[in-house]
């Protein structure tokens, strides 16, 4: 009975989306796979749709984007890599997890609980086959001996326990180790020897050194996940597996470091081994859109692209801008900074039938919407747990100029908070939170203040503080982050707790009266 009543609500949406025209039974032989890929350390700017300026050629998301929906403000709910998967597999803001700052290591313990809801649970509960594929960067349980790993027994607590039917994965970003693949569960080849490259030995393609499986090269990993999406495509259209519909989670390396293209993309770009990693990227998004084509499926597939924050200095940006690039597409900062730079991202959704083709949206968007979007896609109704921080994009794809969504909390790699509300945005730090200057410690002893308020819309770059002309405006930010922080959600709904006692608040900075009703 459960499962009727789940391909029913599947059908139902399915035909509320296809405009009504189908019946339950047409709707029932056709409803939507889904992949979510997301690429990591790409930057707003590293992509022709979401920057006209852009120096690097991306044609085969050009064309995806010219076929579906380009998000021109979506953002990451941080501006680093672990806290932001958190926040789009739960649909919940990260900070509200024990993962207060920073990001997990390569032989770190799991961070999502088997009890939270998550994009896999999800799918799985509207009767999807789930699959993860890439980086996980979550955390795992290894199998110790002593202080040892025992590459010879399973890993526990992985994708498996968060909805994923099988995986295939590696534990953190490319550049940690060990670097073995593990595939649900099982080590696929054990470490035969240590490996590392230092900066000094090469400027993009360094990696931390540790023990590396026999099956596990570099420069292979990027080509390799393609071939496994491509390959996952294929497999689940066919036979008896095309009457179920499927979901993707393809999580890339890149072009996170180690920066690692390959011919013929070595040199393509003509500025840099970065710019050359992301054309190859673009290359292998076009294998993927066209084996969709291949097996049967494309019209019935929603594709979601995005990155998990923005690009990391490694990048080289002196270099870049010397060839007029701009990683962060005019907007200040970087990877790991509260500042725009830091976690506005590229987002495209292409939806053939279902998203029209070559619009663009200025709807505020956040990563933790996905979760909300795909509960809505397959006609799943709200629980209390999992989405709590986020609004389905559903109308924007039919083409609304908003969600709902009015507000948005940021976070950065050092914890600083920020919260915006229509264009006014308040960082909750003396300055960027993260890499770029000014560093937090370099901030405070420069005397700068504790709040930043820019107006986004006449100020994009961020470079005006107006804290001391609309004090009112920062203290109305600060009481609507403080109710969201409390109620443990930012949508409507019953307060739910955090994982742990939240702190936003820099030392010198205290909460302004509520203002009187």
């Amino acid at each position: 009975m459960r499962q009727f009543s789940v391909v029913w609500r599947v059908c139902c949406l399915w035909g509320l989306l296809s405009g009504g025209s189908g019946t339950i039974g047409e709707a029932a032989e056709q409803p939507p796979n889904i992949i979510v890929v997301m690429a990591d350390d790409l930057g707003l700017g590293d992509l022709q749709p979401t920057n006209p300026n852009c120096q690097i050629r991306t044609p085969y998301l050009q064309r995806m984007a010219s076929e579906g929906l380009t998000f021109l403000d979506a953002h990451t709910p941080s501006s680093v890599c672990t806290p932001t998967r958190y926040g789009l597999l739960t649909g919940r803001y990260n900070w509200r997890s024990r993962l207060a700052r920073g990001v997990l290591s390569g032989t770190s313990e799991h961070l999502i609980p088997a009890a939270r809801p998550t994009l896999g649970h999800l799918m799985q509960s509207a009767g999807y086959h789930t699959a993860m594929l890439g980086k996980w960067h979550l955390g795992w349980d290894w199998a110790q001996d002593g202080k040892q790993i025992d590459f010879t027994k399973p890993v526990q607590n992985g994708p498996d326990i968060n909805g994923f039917d099988r995986y295939f994965a590696h534990c953190g970003s490319l550049d940690m180790p060990p670097y073995v693949w593990v595939d649900t569960g099982r080590i696929t080849a054990e470490p035969d020897r240590e490996e590392g490259v230092t900066k000094q030995e090469d400027r993009y393609g360094w990696y931390r050194k540790g023990p590396i499986g026999s099956d596990f090269a570099i420069p292979r990993v990027l080509p390799l996940l393609f071939e496994k999406a491509v390959a996952h495509v294929h497999e689940r259209s066919s036979g008896e597996n095309a009457k179920q519909p499927f979901f993707l989670y393809l999580a890339l390396p890149a072009p996170h470091t180690p920066i690692a293209p390959i011919e013929p993309f070595i040199g393509a770009s003509r500025m840099n081994p970065y710019a050359d990693f992301v054309m190859q990227m673009d290359d292998h998004m076009g294998q993927l859109l066209k084996a969709l084509q291949e097996a049967g499926v494309d019209d019935r597939t929603l594709v979601i692209f995005t990155s998990d924050n923005g690009c990391s200095p490694e990048a080289n940006f002196p270099l870049l801008k010397e060839h007029n690039h701009d990683p962060s597409a005019g907007y200040r900062g970087h990877k790991a900074d509260i500042y725009e730079g830091g976690h506005r991202v590229p987002f495209i959704a292409r939806w053939p039938g279902k998203i029209a083709a070559g619009g663009t949206t200025r709807a505020l968007a956040c990563l933790t919407d996905v979760y909300a979007t795909l509960r809505e896609v397959t006609g799943q109704p709200e629980q209390p747990l999992g989405g709590e921080d986020g609004f389905s994009l559903v109308p924007v794809f039919q083409g609304e100029s908003t969600s709902g969504r009015n507000s948005l909390i940021s976070h950065s790699i050092g914890g600083s908070f920020a919260i915006r509300q229509g264009d006014w945005k308040l960082c909750l730090s003396a300055g960027s939170g993260g890499w770029s200057a000014p560093k937090e410690p370099d901030a405070k002893r420069q005397g700068l203040p504790s709040l930043q308020l820019f107006n986004l819309a006449d100020d994009p770059a961020e470079t005006k503080n107006l804290l001391e002309s609309h004090r009112e405006q920062a203290d109305a930010l600060l009481l609507l982050l403080d109710a969201q922080v409390r109620a443990g959600r930012s949508t409507p709904g019953p307060s739910v707790a955090n994982d742990r006692e939240i702190t936003f608040l820099p030392e010198d900075v205290h909460l302004p009266k509520q203002p009187a009703r």
